[in-house]
C-alpha cells in the first residue's frame, strides 16, 4: 500500500510540474495560439492612441522608456532588458493579441514583466496596444 501511495504521489507531482512548465512556456511566447488569434476590439483612433499613451506613460515608461526603446530609467538595473517596442517584431509575440496578453498576464515563466490585469482594464490595455503600434509606425 505504501508503494502505491509513493508511486501515485510521484505521478501526481510529475503532472503538476509538466503542467507548470507548459504554462510558463506559453506565457513566454505571448500566450500561444489563443493570444495570437485575439483581435483588437478597440479601433485605432487618435482618441485611443492618446488614451494608450497616457496609460503607457503612467505604467510602462520606467522600463520601456518614453519612446518605447527599452531604455527607461530602471532598465539599466535590470538583468533582462525590456523589449524595444518600436521594433516590428517583438520577442514575445508581435500580433495585437500577443501584445495584449503580455501586458495583461505578464511575461513568464519567471515574470520578467509583471501582469497589469489588476491595474488596467482590457480597454485600457487595447489602447496601449494601439499606442505601441503608433510608435512602430514612426520608425
Amino acid at each position: 500500500m505504501r508503494i502505491i501511495k509513493t508511486i501515485s504521489g510521484l505521478a501526481l507531482g510529475s503532472l503538476v510540474l509538466i503542467s507548470m512548465s507548459t504554462m510558463g512556456l506559453s506565457q513566454a511566447k505571448g500566450g500561444g495560439a489563443d493570444a495570437k488569434a485575439l483581435k483588437n476590439p478597440v479601433k485605432s483612433s487618435p482618441q485611443s492612441i492618446e488614451a494608450g499613451q497616457a496609460a503607457y506613460q503612467k505604467n510602462c515608461v520606467p522600463c520601456h522608456g518614453a519612446t518605447g526603446k527599452g531604455d527607461g530609467p530602471v532598465a539599466a538595473n535590470m538583468t533582462v532588458k525590456p523589449s524595444d517596442l518600436t521594433a516590428s517584431k517583438l520577442g514575445h509575440g508581435s500580433s495585437d493579441g500577443e501584445i495584449f496578453t503580455n501586458i495583461k498576464e505578464g511575461i513568464g515563466p519567471d515574470m520578467k514583466m509583471k501582469a497589469f490585469k489588476a491595474k488596467l482594464s482590457d480597454t485600457e490595455i487595447w489602447n496601449v496596444v494601439n499606442y505601441i503600434r503608433s510608435l512602430q509606425a514612426k520608425k
